[in-house]
Order: C-alpha cells, then structure tokens, then sequence
C-alpha cells in the first residue's frame, strides 16, 4: 500500500486523497506554466490515523458524511490511485482548524514550499460582539492588550471568501471580530497581512482611499477593497514576514483561538525563482 497524503487546498475548499505526496500532487494540479496561468493555493496537509481522518469534521447538518467519504478516498489512493476526492466543496468550512499537520504555500508550476511548524498566537476570551464595538472594546472582548498606536493594516482573507481590506484592527483582533461579527460570522478563517505598499494592485485608488479613510477615523474597522480573485493578484513575496523582517505568514483561526504558521528562514531558491 502507498504512502497516502489528505490534502486540503485553499482558497478552493477541497479536499482531495493523494499517494503522490504533496509536492507530487501539486505538480500533478497546476495547471501550466506561470507565464501563461496563475494559480497560486495553499495547501494544508490534513492529519490522518492509518486510512482514516485523524480528527473529527465540524457538523454540517448531516446531508453528507463526510469522515466516510474521507475515508473511502484514502483507501482508493493506498490502493493505487494518484488522486482521489474525498469533499469536492466545502471542505475548508467542516475542517478544523487544528487538523493542519502542515502548511504549504503553492506557486502556478507547482512549486512548493513548506512553511514553518504552527505557532499558537492568542487564546480568544469568551467576549460577546456587536456590529458597534470599537477597536479598543474589540481587544478587551477578544482578552488582547491593545497595541499602544493604531495604524490600517492591509489583509487578504483566502478562506472561506477572498478579500483584500484595509483594517485598524491587529491580527489577532481580525481574527476574533471576523469569528464573531454578528451577520456576517466566518465560522474559520484563513488570512495573511500584507505590506502596506502594493503599487501593482489594479484597485490602487480603492486601496489609497480605504487607507485615507481609516487614518482619519481610528474607530473605523475594516474596510473591504476587492472581493474577487484576491491570491492570483497578491505576489507571495509581498506577504508580511517573507524574509522574516517582522512576523507575519499565514494566520488560521476559530473563534476560540489563533495560530500563525510563519515563512521559513531561509527561503528556497528555486521556490523564489519560480514562475507564479
């Protein structure tokens, strides 16, 4: 029996069985050269227990099982197939979050690099939301110490919608408001900051006033830029923390806690290099 892989990808929500391994199968996905496609994801190598998911999905209100259905795919990849899917949709929203054994970062050609072991950010306190909370009051629900000075921060949400926004709120406080945000509630949510100057952005002056808009108002909170096809457009060099030079990655969160799993020290050469 071959060595077997669960693999989640982002931002397409699938989960997929694989005995290729997963620089194997991110070959076997891309879908050409970075010239001509783009088609950067992140993948999650999910846990498994022999030819069993090695966690437990999130309920879904039972119109599918989806801990079979996972089930059934290991098993047809052990046996020989290269890919098999195991949840063609919605996998990221029934996933939790702590199932992560290992993230990756993709690039179109199917270069792959594996980013550094999870590191627990912030255990959420158990605050309650409204729509009219203020920064301040978001940090004292969420049992985070304020930063001493606001500035707007630039995200991009990969999962379960893309986003580009603008926000005076921290990692960590996105992370919680985002989880509890009365109406428009992420039950997880898969984000990254961005360095502030992204001068090949095709929405730039959207991005320039959303900018001029939270400066002027610290109480604001967010401000959404682009909803669309947010990772192709975003270079991953452009990511807070590649290179290290202040922390930064891919932050994963519920509504109880977030983690960060950060650039590796040393970025491979050949990933750099790489097309997409």
């Amino acid at each position: 029996m071959a060595d077997v892989n669960l693999v989640l990808s982002i931002p397409q929500g699938t989960i997929t069985a694989t005995s290729l391994g997963v620089e194997g199968f991110a070959r076997h996905r891309s879908p050409g050269s970075g010239k001509h496609f783009k088609g950067r994801k992140l993948f999650a190598d999910l846990l498994t227990t022999g030819l069993t998911p090695g966690f437990s999905f999130l309920d879904e209100g039972g119109w599918r099982n989806s801990r079979k259905d996972a089930a059934t795919a290991l098993a047809a990849a052990a046996s020989g197939n290269r890919t098999k899917t195991a949840l063609s949709n919605n996998g990221f929203s029934c996933t939790p979050v702590n199932a992560y054994k290992n993230v990756y970062l993709v690039k179109t050609a199917g270069n792959v690099m594996k980013m550094d072991t999870r590191k627990p950010l912030h255990t959420f306190a158990d605050g309650k939301c409204h729509e009219e909370m203020s920064p301040a009051q978001i940090a004292e629900a969420a049992g985070l110490k304020e930063p001493e000075a606001r500035k707007p921060r630039f995200y991009m949400v990969m999962c379960p919608v893309e986003l580009l926004l603008v926000s005076n709120l921290t990692p960590a406080e996105y992370a919680w408001y985002a989880t509890h945000r009365p109406g428009k509630i992420f039950r997880q949510v898969v984000f990254t900051e961005l360095n502030s100057e992204q001068t090949h952005l095709a929405a730039q002056s959207r991005y320039r006033d959303a900018i001029d808009e939270l400066s002027a108002d610290p109480e604001k909170k967010t401000k959404t830029v682009v909803s669309d096809d947010c990772m192709n457009e975003i270079p991953f060099h452009s990511w807070v923390g590649f290179r290290r030079r202040r922390q930064g990655g891919v932050f994963v969160a519920d509504s109880s806690h977030i983690d960060i799993w950060e650039f590796p020290e040393l970025i491979p050469h050949d990933w750099e290099k790489a097309q997409g």
